[in-house]
């Protein structure tokens, strides 16, 4: 079967289709005498499966959906729970851990072993988890599920291997730490309250142990009830009675009072000498009505009491506790009481949680706070106490990668080492000023710089148009510098602007960047099918923003009636379709206008990005642009590059104009490889941009237009299932681009685009669920008839620079407007279509995992194939053109859509004043190369299997001093392919990659020397060549969730590893691949998660990780002097193993909970931790090993002293009974 499959390769590497079209001669499968074959390619591959391993190494970014908070004030590491089950841990910079719960469920609470290395972690399955943090990499040690009780509350007492486990029910359980089972002593919630009682107190809201006495036990019942449960004596010692709900409790550190927060706003102060009644209630936030009512409050959902050394007034800080009339147009609050001075600080986001830092971690000392930790539902906060304006600490981690929604990501690994400072410098400006001049207080743990570092950087773009850029080198990630595109435009008004159609909310979302570090030209593309061209200056300037705009919209898909398409085919004369001029009949106010106004006055703009050159496609016959697709830009050549569903442009952005605007069609000239036949006029459609911009802002007016969702549409879209709201999907955050080909699909089945040219996610795929139909308004469903329009050919229409026509490009066709009563045909639905149920559908709606790994026809033969086809990648590069080129020259590689690959030769003046002055010339060669599926990726090798880098102009400051003595110019490297022709003859390889299969050609011949079907039944997502060990692979990241990698040139597979069980859309449009053998995505709408498929850096990784855990003394208590021990000031200790071990409280009921080992057993520990902590942590377990078994030994000692003496003592009265008997009574 493999050698029938290798002749049918042959057979298909042989065919015009396969290589080239029937126009460019013999191909390479019928070679001439000179024509290279594979034998002559001689390249050593070094790259071998063993160097390659998947492992993700960091996480960046705010924790997803934060749930709970916890602070080791010994170690001073801090740990956060989330919804999702990860756990992030945090210390001093470059201290940056992630772990998860097989499970996934909620982390309801932390609970750090204070000093010890370990951390409990209590999960909404009513799991407990003990994790060891004695290694880099944290593992579960015990677990112990509990079957009958769901857990609500847990305490760890300082020092003590006894975890008080609250619970619905209102019992209390105790868990051994060490051993993870459950003691046989339980507080039962009927024996706290008295029998008089008839109702249930409800769950277990608090406990902690009375800093006075340890042997004393608060139980906090959500009802409102207090108990204090003697452990000792194993009876209540006084009960306390409120009418409100508890949410909190917080002690005085002398243990001789607490406070209690409650559910109507109030803080109530309790005595413990009387308990009748609180000595003291408040409503901080509430005041007295003039009828004598209080006004009503929200709940104060913690509090904390803590004194100070320097104040005689304690520190009393709570959240919550606004009046309800008050609160209505007030972010979620902090206040802070200290003495007769509040301070309310106000949060962006509601508070999930907040703790207080203190200096000692005994809980009868002076607490002495000096720092709130807040965790915001969406931001990270630390407030300082010691000031008296409470500023807030410069927050060292990245968390603010969501502060607007992502929507693409590029990474840059190798970076020149000099960009990373200069980005520093320029950003340090933009840095706010206010905070703390403290050091920052979660400063655990140790990191070191690993040996293997270089530079890289990874750029971020947002929704609300800015774009950021991030020194991620050596596994750390900071923020360098932020641009925003927005200040290029003009505001819109309100009400007005053409920007408001399309995309309501962000209308400069950035939908992908180029970036080259050397020449440090940077270019963006935005939503409103806009480009910026940045270039980068360490001085400010005051200069104009040069404006062109492009009409690029071509007319192929209009509706025509049957009577029509008699006496109008599709291939009409151009003169009898001449385009309206603006404003005329038939055209809409918006006409050659685009979407957004660039300011036309002189901007200033301070050092760092400085934009230069805006291209903006145009509105044409109210219809408003495609969004572009595809990008590139060489700053050797001066060249800039986008296309669409339309066609292509390019853009001299040395000279400010344009040099070509084409159809994709027109690129093809005599060479197209497709019989576009005309065709029923049933088949015809309206265009696709309906839907992509105007049919999907009548769809969000249709839902609730006024609520804001961007941040909703990114965070929730891919998270919430069937209960998703239809309004969260309205911004351009949860539509980025909406890239549509209807060729590459002849059947109506589900796909996603490349993520590198448009990383798209449906819509509708994310607003359905299992089972479920979604009615739609009549003219959404006639919206979504437009998405996969039928296409006639689309030819060149004119372009504009500014606001007059450009000469000499030819006026393309059009057919006749469909009139507004008059219906479109339909067709089988497209891929979008098929993801909502519509009445026309036959097909029924599947699971999102399925829209990942359908199977898309490639056959380009269909007679109903649609003649529109996407422009999805370019990529400038010194090649050759045409067969008989002798000499490689600068070109322009074109991918579609349908597969095609077309090359575009460019003749550029060499010198530098002609290239100022000359016009550049460029069009199509006829070379037309085929491959199945979406053309993705372009790389090119020299005959020696080296990456030939794209040629680029060194960078040299636009608005640096001039030297009248040395006059500017520009400085040019360039890779040329016959500058390292050593193994074969003039010549070199392209590689190209679509979503199906890998090819590698060598040119000029255009002999397909390799190729490689990737995948049959999905399709890839992304694609990159990469460099690897010193040596360059092909990586590719597909829809099933498997990460791949080829060998250049043989394509030979080296790796295939099914690293995501489930690809969702997020992570479909920012996966990335880089050098080094490193990748990164986003996992979750807050976090950049990155990972290395390089088995060098896997091993490497432990060294390039922090340690959570170093050695540190825990501090001794301090003494209170005679006269406060002698008065019973100290705390009073006793022997918890007494009563809660086996021997006194016997065993828990099996039933009740399971202990699970962890796969990170203490028997494993050997292997697992590294370094000193791990000798420590082997010492330690091994002197507890010790410790035990000479216990062991002691009671096993005192067992046979104890039989010893019995059996004494009985021979003894033996002996004594037996002394005076004579022998014959006996």
């Amino acid at each position: 079967m493999k050698k029938f499959r290798k002749v049918l390769d042959g057979l298909s590497s042989s065919s015009p289709g396969g290589v080239a079209s029937p126009s460019c001669g013999s191909a390479a499968g019928t070679p001439t005498a000179h024509a290279p074959t594979p034998q002559d390619i001689h390249v050593q591959e070094t790259l071998v499966s063993e160097n390659f391993q998947i492992c993700k190494t960091v996480r960046h970014g705010f924790p997803y959906q934060p749930t709970c908070l916890a602070f080791d004030p010994v170690q001073k590491i801090l740990a956060i729970g989330s919804r999702t089950g990860g756990i992030r841990i945090l210390g001093r910079p470059g201290v940056d851990c992630y772990s998860q719960h097989e499970s996934g469920a909620a982390v309801l609470q932390l609970q750090f072993l204070i000093n010890e290395g370990a951390l409990v972690t209590a999960c909404a399955d009513d799991t407990l988890h003990l994790w060891n943090l004695r290694q880099r990499r944290p593992a579960i040690l015990h677990s112990l599920k509990f079957n009958r009780e769901r857990i609500t509350f847990c305490h760890l007492p300082f020092q003590s291997k006894w975890l008080y486990v609250g619970t619905e029910r209102g019992n209390t359980h105790i868990v051994n730490i060490e051993s993870f089972v459950l003691s046989g002593y339980v507080i039962m919630w009927n024996k706290a309250i008295e029998l008089a009682t008839k109702a249930h107190p409800g769950p277990v809201v608090h406990l902690s142990d009375s800093p006075k006495d340890e042997g004393k036990l608060l139980i906090g019942f959500e009802s409102g009830t207090v108990v204090q449960w003697d452990l000792r004596a194993k009876k209540v010692d006084f009960r306390i009675y409120y009418d409100e709900a508890i949410h909190s409790v917080s002690w005085h550190h002398e243990g001789k009072q607490f406070m209690c927060s409650h559910s109507d706003g109030s803080l109530t102060m309790w005595n413990l000498r009387n308990t009748a009644r609180p000595i003291q209630i408040t409503y901080p936030h509430g005041k007295i009505l003039k009828d004598g009512r209080k006004e009503s409050c929200k709940p104060i959902l913690k509090v904390e009491y803590k004194t100070s050394r320097n104040s005689s007034e304690p520190y009393v800080i709570f959240s919550g506790g606004l009046s309800y009339d008050k609160s209505g147009g007030r972010r979620p609050t902090l206040t802070i009481m200290h003495g007769k001075a509040i301070t309310v600080l106000e949060m962006d986001h509601p508070i999930v949680e907040f703790l207080v830092l203190c200096d000692t971690p005994y809980s009868n000392e002076v607490q002495d706070p000096y720092a709130v930790v807040v965790l915001l539902e969406k931001d990270f906060i630390v407030v300082d106490l010691t000031q008296s304006n409470f500023p807030i600490f410069e927050n060292p981690y990245p968390m603010d990668i969501h502060e607007s929604p992502v929507t693409c990501t590029a990474y840059f690994a190798e970076c020149p080492p000099d960009i990373i400072p200069i980005l520093y410098s320029i950003g340090a400006k933009q840095k706010k000023t206010g905070y703390s001049h403290k050091e920052w207080p979660v400063s655990g743990g140790t990191w070191t710089l690993g040996s293997q570092t270089y530079p890289e950087i990874i750029v971020t773009g947002h929704a609300d148009g800015t774009v950021k850029f991030w020194d991620a080198s050596a596994i750390t990630l900071q923020m360098l510098y932020k641009l925003k595109t927005s200040k290029v435009f003009e505001k819109p008004k309100v009400g007005e602007g053409r920007a408001g159609e399309l995309v309501e909310e962000d209308p400069y979302a950035v939908q992908m960047v180029s970036w080259c570090p050397h020449s440090r030209l940077f270019c963006v593309v935005g939503i409103s099918a806009h480009v910026i061209l940045y270039r980068f200056s360490k001085h400010d300037a005051n200069t104009q923003i040069v404006s062109l705009e492009v009409r690029l919209q071509f007319d192929s898909e209009d509706v025509i009636s049957p009577s029509e398409a008699e006496n109008n085919p599709c291939f009409s004369d151009p003169s009898s379709h001449s385009p309206q001029p603006p404003g005329s009949p038939g055209s809409g106010t918006q006409d050659s206008l685009p979407c957004l106004k660039v300011k036309n006055r002189p901007v200033r703009m301070p050092p760092g990005y400085q934009a230069e050159l805006v291209v903006q496609l145009q509105w044409v016959d109210g219809e408003p642009p495609q969004q572009i697709t595809s990008l590139d830009i060489n700053s050797a050549y001066g060249l800039l590059a986008f296309g669409n569903c339309n066609g292509l442009t390019v853009v001299d952005f040395l000279q400010k104009t344009i040099l070509m605007c084409m159809g994709t069609l027109d690129l093809y000239g005599a060479a197209d490889p497709y019989q576009r036949l005309t065709r029923s006029p049933r088949k015809n459609r309206q265009s696709t941009s309906d839907f992509c911009m105007r049919g999907l802002s009548h769809f969000y007016s249709d839902s609730k237009k006024r609520i804001r969702t961007s941040y909703q549409s990114l965070t929730e879209l891919s998270d919430n299932q069937v209960s998703m709201d239809m309004e969260r999907s309205k911004s351009p955050t949860s539509v980025p681009y909406l890239h549509y080909d209807p060729r590459s699909m002849p059947e109506p089945v589900a796909s996603l685009r490349a993520s590198h040219c448009s990383p798209v996610f449906y819509l509708l795929d994310n607003v359905k669920g299992p089972g479920r139909k979604l009615s739609l308004p009549t003219d959404l469903k006639t919206d979504l008839d437009h998405v996969n329009g039928h296409c006639t050919s689309p030819t060149s229409q004119p372009c504009s620079v500014g606001k007059p026509r450009i000469t000499g490009v030819p006026e393309g066709p059009r057919l006749t407007r469909r009139g507004p009563g008059r219906p479109p045909f339909r067709k089988a639905q497209s891929a979008a279509c098929m993801e909502i149920s519509l009445p026309v559908s036959s097909h029924t709606e599947e699971s999102r995992e399925n829209s990942f790994s359908r199977s898309r026809s490639s056959s380009v033969s269909s007679i109903d194939r649609d003649t529109k086809e996407s422009v999805t990648t370019l990529q400038f590069g010194e090649s050759y053109g045409r067969k008989g080129d002798a000499l490689p020259t600068a070109c322009l590689w074109v991918g579609t859509s349908l597969g095609v690959v077309l090359l575009l030769p460019i003749s550029i003046p060499t010198e530098e004043e002609e290239r100022m002055e000359e016009p550049i010339t460029m069009g199509p060669s006829g070379t037309v190369l085929m491959l199945k599926g979406s053309v993705l990726r372009f790389a090119f090798l020299d005959c020696g299997g080296a990456l030939i880098q794209s040629p680029y102009e060194v960078w040299r400051d636009p608005n640096g001093p001039e030297d009248p003595d040395r006059p500017r110019r520009r400085k040019l490297v360039n890779f040329s392919p016959s500058s390292s022709q050593e193994a074969c003859s003039d010549g070199h390889l392209a590689v190209v990659c679509s979503e199906k299969q890998a090819k590698v050609i060598l040119m000029p011949t255009q002999a397909v020397l390799f190729t490689h079907n990737i995948t049959e039944s999905s399709f890839l997502l992304r694609a990159d060549v990469v460099s690897v060990c010193n040596s360059v692979c092909l990586a590719c990241f597909c829809a099933n969730g498997h990460i791949m990698t080829l060998s250049l040139p043989s394509l030979r597979p080296l790796m295939d590893i099914n690293y995501l069980p489930l690809t969702d859309l997020r992570i479909a449009r920012t996966f990335v691949f880089t050098n080094g053998g490193q990748a990164l995505y986003l996992s979750s709408p807050t976090e950049i998660q990155r990972l290395t498929y390089s088995q060098e850096m896997t091993d490497n990784l432990q060294d390039m990780l922090g340690e959570l855990f170093t050695p540190i003394e825990t501090p001794e208590a301090q003494n209170k002097g005679f006269l406060k021990g002698f008065f019973g000031g100290n705390a009073q200790t006793f022997d918890r193993e007494e009563l809660f071990g086996e021997a006194a409280a016997g065993k828990a009921s099996r039933s009740l909970a399971q202990h699970i080992p962890g796969p990170m057993g203490l028997e494993n520990m050997k292997t697992a931790a590294g370094g000193v902590v791990g000798d420590l942590a082997r010492a330690r377990i091994a002197l507890d090993q010790r410790g035990e078994r000479l216990g062991e030994l002691e009671e096993r000692t005192a067992l046979m002293m104890n039989s010893a003496e019995t059996f004494s003592t009985h021979a003894h009265q033996v002996m004594l009974k037996q002394k005076d008997k004579k022998w014959y009574q006996l």
